[in-house]
């Protein structure tokens, strides 16, 4: 039996394998799972193995998801690109047919774009991963509500119809779309604005994949009610829970790493301090101007070809 750090009776951080302990709860009792996987690149808390291996291991673990969700429950499987040798395998189509070989349903595929990462020399550098929000069954939460974004065109009217003359739009905002960018202005495209955690991100640790708070968020918001329990069966430093007892939901990480398990311990007691730092939800992504950085340089200006 792994090891449990109970802070409160909203949450709860596990250090055990995944599928061993999510074998020990009770079916159809989560809410909501939201998690990012290893992607088979070998990162530290990973071996790297053939795709078909990889996929192999990650059946177990899905299997027990499967069996703990509620029938109204969601799954958020945030994913990117496992490479070999130069050539792209974007998980998020492996792992689509083994949710929905188990019933699954897809919802969406959200595209979470962010602008900075590593950059590549023999192919376009990736700036995207993407999130598989699978339901159980066609009576699922969805509160839109809860993460609509301002209108672009708030005094949008119907121009035919019944309806005609009337504001179109709602004035609680508009849905914010499939696709969660890293842009400058959220107000006006209505694009979720969320910034994946590097060196100068306010949430950053020293897990090499972490994940940003805001991100996890909004599938809470939109996917729970107050109250409702949160999974994440790959826990690492504890972003999914931290984002749900935020918001008033109850959690349930899981990571086999005792470093990452005592990280995420951590960081959760400094939440319920009031000393945790983190990046607002909805916080403009910071545009750089006037510096020397952000500056084109004058060398540049006279290179043959140069797009500046």
């Amino acid at each position: 039996m792994g090891k449990i750090v109970p802070f409160d009776r909203d949450c709860q951080l596990i250090c055990d394998d995944a599928a061993t302990w999510l074998a020990t709860m009770d079916a159809e009792s989560v809410d909501l799972v939201v998690s990012s996987p290893p992607y088979n690149i070998g990162k530290s808390y990973e071996r790297r193995t053939a795709i078909s291996d990889y996929l192999n291991r990650q059946l177990p673990v899905i299997d027990q998801l499967v069996r703990v969700l509620k029938p109204t429950g969601s799954v958020c499987w945030q994913v990117g690109n496992y490479v070999d040798r130069g050539e792209v395998f974007p998980l998020d189509i492996f792992y689509y047919n083994l949710f929905k070989e188990r019933g699954l349903q897809l919802r969406n595929r959200l595209v979470w774009h962010f602008g900075h990462g590593l950059h590549a020399s023999k192919r376009f550098s990736g700036r995207y991963e993407t999130i598989l929000w699978f339901s159980r069954s066609n009576d699922y939460i969805f509160n839109l509500d809860d993460v609509r974004v301002p209108s672009k065109y708030p005094g949008k009217r119907y121009f035919k119809g019944d309806k005609v003359g009337e504001l179109s739009g709602s004035p609680k905002g508009k849905n914010p779309s499939d696709f969660w960018g890293d842009l400058t202005d959220e107000w006006n495209s209505g694009v979720l604005e969320i910034p994946n955690v590097k060196a100068n991100h306010p949430e950053k640790t020293s897990h090499p994949c972490q994940f940003p708070v805001e991100l996890a968020e909004r599938c809470v918001l939109a996917l729970t009610d107050s109250g409702g329990l949160v999974l994440d069966p790959f826990g690492g430093v504890g972003s999914t829970a931290i984002a749900a007892i935020k918001n008033g939901r109850r959690a349930i990480s899981i990571d086999r790493d005792p470093e990452f398990t005592a990280m995420a311990a951590q960081r959760v007691g400094s939440f319920h301090r009031g000393e945790l730092r983190l990046r607002p939800l909805g916080k403009p992504v910071h545009v750089p101007t006037g510096d020397r950085v952000s500056s084109v340089p004058p060398e540049w200006r006279k290179v043959a070809g140069s797009v500046y």
